[in-house]
């Protein structure tokens, strides 16, 4: 009964999406073993992203990959069962138990018997596939093997429909991008700090002192560059195969886990900033450094791995904060982020071998080295407020409004400041007779930003920052301070002259609706198609459309007078009326007990995507007016995707 509900679901939405996938591609051919004997081999080539289930799944699961052979003539025998690879098991997080799936191909064979004169067998595959948002419905494939002599030519079939209507994954590419090189900066900043950078003139030294020749050192300190990239990636690794690829994806709304993450990043700051250093057992150095001395490749690389260990008190907070980063966002983003950071430890290891002239050019280690720490510290401590708040947003508790987070941030970097200028001392740092010109500037920089954020306390926006304090509406004045209009978005009841279950969304003033019923019976009552917004109050990038884009005035036009806004949060933990609770149709079993929980299933169910943020238009009989689309921060192709959707309902 679960399995046809599910059947039901995804083959309404494939009535209701326009968007032709055809992910799957199958091949046949035939092996000869012996004159009556033959394998059958049915290949699927699967695009990148998605991925086909085993012939065996646990009950309640997905569709299984099934293969029929037309023996109805008796003109061959089956022997055994259709075999297939060694696949993928999971932890699949719709369904909630351990699945075998496939990615990239899949083959499967079957053996038979055949009598003589058979010129074909046919038969047919039903199959399901899905990728990390979504499920398409089952298929049938019909499936046509050739015999002859020889082994045939593979036969192709169910080829794509239509290429142009593959889904694209720029997004994806870019925030590997962006992960990439943030880790590489920071890295760069992890080789700045005192467990670092002296390494760098002593380990080329020892290279070059150590070899032959020139060209040996050279080669040596490549190799051990290339160890430390080794050793980092294989750490990224290490996070994706033990969480999973979107298993903290999965966390980045729960608020234990970014309580946790708040304070081990306090822990962190509070060590970068002088009162404690954060270090591995001293027994993992030297049973790491007895290893070193063997030389040659396996000596380069437990340095290497030396140098890992002897310099976590100033990597480990960087890299810890890094890996909760990338894994949030899932995929390979751990991998990419440690490749990163690696990268940027290991050049110039690899760049001063190679030109040896140039350690002369390096500055003195010195003070400047744990002014380089410190900084990070402050950077961390105000990258834990976020965590926090995303924790706060999520509980609506709001106790770290809009305000107040920037109050905090604003004593943070204020103190940075000072601190640059030489106005604090903190434990380990150098009596400072003056201050050079780039610790001035870079003071300098500190005070701007600071006196940048000021504004906000009074609903300024804040744009360069949007990503990181909560939004405008989450606010003790949403429309700035001394002003309020009709209190929060969450007081409903309080919005005279407004629709029932309306309110206006600070500061842009769009009628807005939290309510999916209530909003589309008012869609009807004005004649206006629906946006639906499927959102998060720890959603980054929702924060960033509605505070970069929506304020365009094109784009505000048409959200406060063509649309009816209806914006569902898939995290909000308030929980349902009783009348309200129902069983859940994702995790059967399970009840959804919570406001956020009955929006993040309609998501899931409807439209089969399960990130944010999601914009659907659709009319008045709930059918998409055209394509869904996600985080969109090029204005104008967010407006021209709100221009046609408007234009189609009319």
């Amino acid at each position: 009964m679960k399995k046809l509900i599910f059947l039901i679901v995804l083959l309404a939405f494939s009535i209701g999406n326009s968007q032709i996938l055809d992910p799957v591609t199958w091949t046949t051919s035939v092996e000869k073993l012996s004159e009556t004997e033959y394998v059958l081999v049915s290949k699927a080539s699967i695009e990148k992203g998605w991925h086909l289930y085993s012939q065996t799944v646990p009950e309640d699961g997905p569709i299984p990959t099934t293969f029929v052979y037309d023996d109805s003539e008796g003109t061959f025998k089956i022997t055994g069962n259709t075999s297939e690879e060694a696949g993928h098991t999971v932890d699949d997080p719709v369904f909630e138990m351990k699945i075998k799936f496939f990615e990239n191909t899949a083959t499967f064979k079957q053996k038979i018997k055949v009598e003589k004169g058979v010129t074909s067998i046919t038969g047919f595959v039903e199959f399901m596939v899905c990728d990390d948002t979504r499920c398409l419905p089952p298929k049938e494939v019909d499936l046509v093997f050739n015999i002859s002599e020889d082994k045939t030519a593979s036969n192709t079939i169910g080829v794509s429909i239509d290429s142009a209507t593959k889904p694209k994954s720029k997004n994806s590419n870019k925030g590997l991008w962006s992960i990439f090189f943030i880790a590489f900066l920071s890295g760069f900043a992890a080789l700045l700090t005192p467990c670092v950078f002296p390494m760098i003139p002593m380990t080329v030294s020892f290279f070059t002192k150590q070899s032959k020749s020139k060209a040996a050192g050279i080669k040596n300190a490549i190799i051990y560059g290339i160890s430390i990239i080794v050793i980092y990636v294989l750490l990224g690794t290490a996070v994706t195969g033990v969480f999973g690829a979107d298993a903290l994806n999965a966390l980045a709304t729960n608020v234990w886990f970014n309580i946790i993450f708040f304070l081990l990043l306090v822990i962190f700051a509070v060590s970068f900033l002088g009162a404690f250093e954060i270090m591995l057992p001293n027994s993992w150095a030297n049973r790491v450094d007895s290893q070193a001395n063997q030389g040659g490749l396996i000596g380069i690389f437990f340095m290497a791995l030396a140098l890992a260990i002897v310099s976590f008190s100033c990597t480990g907070p960087i890299v810890g904060t890094l890996l909760v980063e990338a894994a949030s966002k899932g995929g390979l983003a751990p991998i990419i982020g440690m490749l990163g950071f690696s990268l940027a430890i290991a050049l110039p290891f690899g760049l001063f071998a190679a030109f040896p002239g140039w350690l002369n050019s390096l500055p003195k280690s010195g003070g400047w080295l744990n002014t380089v720490k410190v900084v990070l510290g402050f950077l961390e401590l105000a990258l834990a407020f976020k965590f926090l708040s995303q924790a706060d947003l999520v509980l609506q508790a709001h106790l770290l409004e809009r305000e107040v987070f920037l109050a905090i941030w604003i004593a943070i970097f204020g103190a940075l400041a000072f601190y640059l200028f030489g106005k604090i001392q903190l434990p380990h740092d150098s009596p400072l007779t003056h201050i050079s010109v780039g610790r001035l500037s870079l003071g300098l920089v500190v005070l701007s930003f600071t006196i940048y954020m000021i504004p906000g306390l009074w609903g300024a926006p804040l744009n360069l920052i949007s990503a990181f304090p909560p939004p405008l509406e989450y606010s003790e004045s949403p429309y700035g301070v001394g002003y309020s209009k009709l209190g929060t978005p969450l007081d409903l009841d309080s919005h005279e002259g407004l629709p029932q279950g309306a309110h206006l969304l600070a500061p842009h003033d769009i009628l807005a609706f939290n309510d999916y019923d209530k909003g589309l019976a008012y869609a009807k009552e004005v004649g206006k198609p629906v946006m639906i917004d499927f959102t998060g109050w720890a959603c980054v990038n929702c924060r960033k459309m509605e505070q970069n884009v929506w304020p365009k005035p094109k784009i505000l036009n048409i959200l406060k007078n063509e649309v009816v806004l209806i914006s569902l949060y898939v995290d909000d933990k308030r929980p349902l009326e009783d009348h309200e609770v129902t069983d859940s149709k994702l995790k059967p079993g399970k009840k959804l007990k919570y406001i956020g929980q009955k929006w993040s299933e309609l998501q899931t169910l409807k439209y089969k995507a399960n990130s944010q943020p999601f914009y659907v238009l659709m009319g008045h009989d709930e059918q998409n007016l055209l394509e869904p689309v996600a985080y969109t921060p090029d204005a104008d192709e967010y407006y021209a995707w709100l221009k046609e959707g408007v234009s189609k309902f009319k």
